[in-house]
């Protein structure tokens, strides 16, 4: 397991656009589809890795939770399925059932939009303001599967907070740590 942070690049940029398909209803959603009033969490996260198995429950706690307060959600799975096959669609689409994921799973077969939004590992989390433009790139939280700190969503929660009260997003922020995305041979990105 390979442990990969957030590649950091500046903030301020916006959204990439996608239309990728939804592994369990089987439409196509896009950005528009899945945006809130109040902002956008864009999560590239696996069935598979550690680092998202440890963090699963509570992004679905925050997803539920803070789709109430406007807020958008979306998990994209971009990992080459040929040697990965737990990250099937058909795998996603049994986890997000089991799991009752309360976000779009999106399945990104060209791993194009993970290049598009500079994803690394997972979880990779950007948050995007009402107007599409990112604000955080970080953690979840400082716990992974080798410490003791608690699943609790504390990043992620603070800066969702701060955008409900128009509070502005600070930019001293903490990446994502998880496994590298799973890219297809020579399908790897030049930002690493």
């Amino acid at each position: 397991m390979a442990r990969t942070p957030t590649f950091q690049i500046p903030l301020g940029y916006k959204a990439p656009k996608f239309n990728l398909p939804d592994v369990v209803s089987g439409s196509s959603l896009t950005y528009e589809n899945v945006r809130g009033q109040n902002g956008t969490v864009v999560m590239f996260i696996c069935n598979h890795c550690p680092f998202v198995v440890h963090v699963m429950d509570q992004l679905i706690a925050i997803g539920r939770e803070y789709r109430e307060k406007g807020f958008g959600f979306v998990a994209i799975s971009s990992n080459d399925v040929v040697n990965y096959p737990d990250d099937s669609p058909e795998k996603m689409k049994e986890l997000a059932l089991a799991k009752g994921f309360p976000f779009p799973y999106l399945y990104d077969e060209s791993q194009e939009v993970a290049k598009a939004y500079t994803a690394a590992c997972t979880p990779d989390i950007s948050v995007f303001d009402a107007n599409e433009i990112c604000v955080y790139r970080g953690q979840l939280d400082d716990s992974r599967p080798s410490n003791q700190d608690p699943v609790n969503g504390k990043d992620l929660r603070h800066v969702l907070d701060l955008m409900k009260d128009g509070k502005t997003v600070p930019q001293d922020q903490r990446p994502s740590l998880g496994c590298n995305i799973k890219w297809k041979v020579g399908n790897e990105p030049t930002y690493y």
